[in-house]
Order: structure tokens, then C-alpha cells, then sequence
């Protein structure tokens, strides 16, 4: 009798590997945002324009581009205000772009994603561990900021300068897979400390990260999600994977066995249980999810575009989709977020809305992404998730109504020294590492 019982557990070991394959395999990137609100044309215009900007930055000329989409890059030379390249940033950041676009009223911060043939963009992504950097109560990827930090020293008084002559123009930080990480972390610096930027309101502050990295912890991916926008594309592999960056391309020629791996453990592991680890990073801000494949059906589809700002759900699990890596190239995001914007334009017109509509519209998609803004606030308080609360934003919080955010600065006049000192003189990266000291193992921890 006993000789049966080996069998029974092959059996039921057999019967649990084929069941969870086949929810795998049917697991389609589609079904993230099933039930998500649809953005409209006014909110998603920003996202292929700032696609082309991005893809601006790969030029070693922009006044004489060697290639270009569809249409152009939409870049007038004479306001493109400064281009860094690899030898100017001496592998401390990507390289990245500033432009003043005078047409839509914004001073345009722009950095290309990751140089697979560049050591020093590894060097960055290889920065960091888990829960080795704390900020604002949350936790970051370490290279990312230090990288952002670097930036904002290098570029502080040419960023000051048009945001002053400027006062009705936002101040809008984008960038592509590292580079959406360093465009992350720009915006919450620039944030937390606005007097650098000449007090530059935060409602003037925004970020639009494209095929993101998982860069901050859930508390400071809600918080954050009136400043930071993430746009990812259908499977991309990305913004799903909770494996650290630095695992990710040590592996790089093993990708596919990677992603299968650590599908198969994220699987066995309670949603629960990852909402409350406090060291677990997460695609920032409030997403957007453009969708154009369906589970069943062959081909590709007329995009449709999704936000949210989810708590629960964030992209937590790998698509096994041989559309996974294709979904996260710059080339074609910008391809089909131009396309789902056409299609969102083309259902306006033929709607023929009388222009008091389309205000009223406006104030609904307004009210809507308030009410998902508080909702996720309390759905990661509910979920005890750490000071997801604690700090208010521009709606306010649940404890604080109209309060401002405390800067860095503010917090160091009372915790780090005389409230009189003045930090104007100090550079980004001793701004950021006086809020922190080093435990008995070397790892930067906050005071």
C-alpha cells in the first residue's frame, strides 16, 4: 500500500506544475489593466512627442540627424538649450538633452535608456541591493539616484535660470528604461527640494517615464503619482520583474531562463506578502498601459490606453510573451502610443463634442484621477504599507489637509543642524548623503 504513495505524489506534483503552467501561458499582459479606466487624448498627448525627444538624445548631432521617425524628432534647433553626450557626463549619468519647447510650454529634461555597449550605464544599475538606500521614507535604487544627484549638480543653475525666466512653463523630466529611472529620481529630488529651483511649484513638476525600471518602494510609487507618470507597452518585461536590475543584466544572455525563474517563484509568492515588503520596488507614479494584443487572438489590435493608480496588482507578474523584450524598445512605444493617440483624436472628432463638453469631460477625467490618487492612498494604508500617508501632496492628505510638503531642507533645519543654515551652496550629492549615515556594514542608512 505504501508502494502506491510515491505515485500519488508524482501525480499531484504533475497535476500542480501543469496547472500552473497553463495559467502562465494564459496569463496575457492585457489582463493587468482589465480593469482600469481609458485615458483620453488630452492627458496621453504628451507621451509620443516626449518618445521623440528621448529618441533625440541617440543622435551625435541633432542639427544633422543621421535618422529619424516618422515625422521628425519635432525638435527646433534653436531652442534646444544644451545636448550632454557620454564624454560630458564621464559615465556618471546617460547622456540626456534640455530643451525649451515653446509650442507647448515646457522646459523639457530628456535621457536615453541603457547602452548595451557602455560599461558605465552597467555601473549604474549594478549600484545598488536591496534596501540599501533609503528617501523620504521609502526606498530607491541607489545608482539611480546617485546618478539623478550628479545631474541635478551638473545642470542646478541652467534648470533655476528657465524655470524663473519661465514661471508659466512645467518643468518635465522623461526618459526611457534607465533612463525613466533617473528621470524618477530627478523629479522627487527637484521635489523635495524646490527652493533649489527657484520655489518652483510642485504642480510645475512632472515626469514621464517610459518603459520603466522598478526604481522605489509602493509608498513612494503612490505618493509620487501626481508628479510621475510610467507608460509601459503591452508584455514589456521591465516594469514586471521585481528581480534586481543588477541580476537582470549580470544575465543578460540568459534573459528568457531569468524571466522563467522568476516567474515561477513570484508565482508561489502571496500578493500579500509583497505588498508588505518594505524593500520591494515598484514601477512609479500613475500608469499607463497601452494595450494592443489580446489573449486568443492573432495579431495586433488598435491600441487603447489604460491608467490607473493601482496599489494591488502593479505589474506584479512576467508575461511569458515572445513580445516581452520587443515590447520594451523606445522605437516601438513611440509606434503605438502615436497610433492609440490618432485613434483617441479621430473618436473625438467623430463625436462632434461641443467644446462646453469637452470641458466637462476635462472635470471628470480630473475628479477621476483624484478619487484613484486617495483611493490608492487609503488602499495602501489599509495595507499597512509604511508612511504610504504620512506625507501630504497637492490633494492634501487624509490627516493634513493643505499642508505643504516638507522638503530635505526643511527636515534638516530641525533634525541635522541650525535652522538659520543655508544649503544653497551645497551640491546635490551632499545634499542627498547628509540625510544619511552608514551602519556598521558601510550601507547608507537615513538618520
Amino acid at each position: 500500500m505504501l508502494c502506491g504513495v510515491p505515485i500519488v505524489v508524482e501525480c499531484v506534483y504533475c497535476l500542480g506544475c501543469a496547472s500552473w503552467a497553463w495559467k502562465r501561458c494564459l496569463c496575457s499582459g492585457s489582463h493587468d489593466s482589465e480593469t482600469w479606466g481609458n485615458a483620453n487624448a488630452e492627458e496621453f498627448e504628451p507621451v509620443p512627442r516626449f518618445c521623440r525627444y528621448i529618441l533625440a538624445v541617440y543622435e551625435d548631432d541633432i542639427r544633422n540627424p543621421q535618422w529619424e521617425p516618422p515625422g521628425g524628432y519635432g525638435i527646433n534647433t534653436d531652442w534646444l538649450i544644451i545636448k550632454r553626450t557620454y564624454k560630458d557626463t564621464q559615465g556618471r549619468a546617460p547622456p540626456y538633452l534640455l530643451y525649451l519647447d515653446h509650442d507647448h510650454a515646457d522646459i523639457v529634461f530628456a535621457i536615453r535608456g541603457l547602452n548595451m555597449t557602455r560599461e558605465s550605464d552597467y555601473a549604474v544599475l549594478l549600484d545598488n541591493s536591496l534596501g540599501k538606500r533609503k528617501f523620504d521614507g521609502g526606498y530607491v535604487h541607489n545608482g539611480l539616484l546617485k546618478a539623478a544627484g550628479w545631474v541635478l549638480d551638473s545642470e542646478c543653475e541652467i534648470l533655476r535660470e528657465l524655470v524663473e525666466k519661465h514661471p508659466n512653463y512645467t518643468l518635465t523630466f522623461v526618459g526611457h528604461s534607465l533612463g525613466s529611472g533617473v528621470a524618477a529620481m530627478l523629479s522627487m529630488l527637484v521635489v523635495q527640494n524646490r527652493a533649489k529651483l527657484g520655489n518652483i511649484e510642485r504642480k510645475r513638476v512632472r515626469c514621464y517615464a517610459i518603459a520603466p525600471t522598478r526604481c522605489m518602494s509602493l509608498n513612494l510609487a503612490v505618493r509620487y503619482a501626481d508628479v510621475i507618470n510610467s507608460v509601459v507597452l503591452q508584455d514589456d518585461f521591465l516594469p514586471r520583474t521585481s528581480t534586481p536590475l543588477e541580476d537582470i543584466f549580470e544575465s543578460i544572455f540568459c534573459l528568457p531562463c531569468l524571466l522563467c525563474l522568476r516567474c515561477m517563484r513570484d508565482t508561489c509568492i502571496p500578493e500579500e506578502e509583497m505588498l508588505k515588503d518594505r524593500r520591494r520596488l515598484y514601477a512609479p507614479g500613475r500608469l499607463y498601459h497601452i494595450v494592443e494584443r489580446k489573449p486568443f487572438r492573432m495579431g495586433r489590435f488598435p491600441p487603447v490606453v489604460r491608467t490607473a493608480v493601482p496599489v494591488d496588482g502593479r505589474f506584479e507578474h512576467i508575461v511569458l510573451s515572445c513580445n516581452a523584450t520587443s515590447d520594451h524598445a523606445i522605437i516601438r512605444i513611440h509606434k503605438e502610443s502615436q497610433k492609440a493617440l490618432q485613434l483617441m483624436h479621430e473618436k473625438d472628432k467623430s463625436s462632434m463634442e461641443i467644446p462646453a463638453k469637452q470641458t466637462m469631460e476635462r472635470e471628470e477625467t480630473l475628479s477621476r484621477h483624484y478619487h484613484e490618487y486617495k483611493a490608492a492612498l487609503q488602499r495602501a494604508k489599509t495595507l499597512e504599507v509604511p508612511h504610504a500617508y504620512t506625507l501630504p501632496s497637492q490633494y492634501g492628505t487624509f490627516h493634513d489637509e493643505g499642508e505643504e510638503t516638507p522638503t530635505i531642507s526643511q527636515a534638516k533645519s530641525h533634525s541635522f543642524g541650525s535652522p538659520h543654515k543655508s544649503t544653497m551652496d551645497e551640491t546635490w550629492d551632499q545634499l542627498i548623503e547628509r540625510c544619511f549615515h552608514k551602519d556598521e556594514h558601510g550601507h547608507m542608512l537615513l538618520e
